[in-house]
């Protein structure tokens, strides 16, 4: 099956697609079925949902938007998966009233933690939808990313404020309401009981770079394809990153009591 994520978009998802696909190949191994459950909070309009139903797993999204859904479903229909795919209305705060507690083996929390007034509830959550042995797949901005582009776009007193600011924010006109270090997040999920198996840094380069360099130049693409693959693991590299990527799993006593791995109808 051709890489859903390449090229052009795939710019802001290769890194964390790569990561999760392997993830999702473990943990079939782990469990001995070839078909998974995963939770996609904040999942959207299907950027990680829809390719992992591809994969033959079935996806529940769970996104406070009607329109995200309402694109949900149209692009699921496209990619021949609205079998496996199911979009639900809801958030992070209210996902165990949306979600099934311990019914999943993977849940993806992707662009939700810096939205939720308690990020600390936010993972516990997402933790406590996981099966015993599940995985959890965190994406957050990151605070260096942030720092460095208003920097580079000469916006120095921004760039300290955004330094300095609890929440990473360079100012009152910053879309993004809260920004992370991998400290911050790493610190987060083990808080929540899980044991951190990777961090990645996402967008190290590809924010920084003229999109018309990236379109016109030959063999451009590729390149900085690979290079963000080859820096996302080196911390000098992760701590600059536009957005930052945790993936972690579950220890024996985590998970949900008697959840057990049989396949849970969603």
């Amino acid at each position: 099956m051709p890489d859903p994520m390449r090229p052009r978009a795939s710019l802001r998802t290769a890194v964390v697609w790569e990561v999760l696909q392997d993830a999702l190949d473990r943990r079939v191994k782990a469990t001995g079925r070839e078909s998974l459950d995963v939770l996609d909070t904040g999942g959207g309009s299907g950027n990680f949902a829809v390719p992992a139903a591809r994969l033959g797993h079935r996806v529940t999204v769970v996104d406070p938007s009607p329109n995200a859904l309402f694109a949900l479903e149209r692009r699921a229909a496209e990619a021949d998966v609205a079998d496996r795919v199911k979009g639900v209305q809801g958030d992070a705060h209210g996902l165990l009233d949306v979600a099934e507690r311990g019914g999943y083996d993977v849940v993806l929390c992707h662009g939700v933690l810096e939205y939720v007034d308690d990020p600390a509830e936010g993972i516990r959550n997402a933790v406590a939808a996981l099966r015993s042995g599940g995985v959890l797949s965190l994406l957050a901005a990151g605070l260096g990313g942030a720092v460095l582009a208003r920097a580079l776009a000469g916006h120095f007193k921004e760039a300290r404020q955004a330094l300095d600011d609890p929440n990473g924010r360079w100012g009152s006109g910053d879309p993004v309401p809260r920004r992370f270090t991998a400290e911050q997040l790493t610190d987060l999920v083990e808080g929540a009981g899980l044991r951190v198996g990777s961090v990645h840094g996402v967008r190290v380069f590809a924010d920084l770079v003229p999109g018309v360099l990236v379109d016109t130049e030959p063999g451009a693409l590729e390149a900085l394809l690979k290079l963000e693959e080859a820096a996302a693991g080196l911390p000098a590299f992760r701590s600059v990153a536009t957005q930052l990527h945790v993936l972690a799993e579950t220890t024996e006593t985590t998970g949900s009591p008697g959840a057990g791995e049989n396949s849970a109808e969603h």
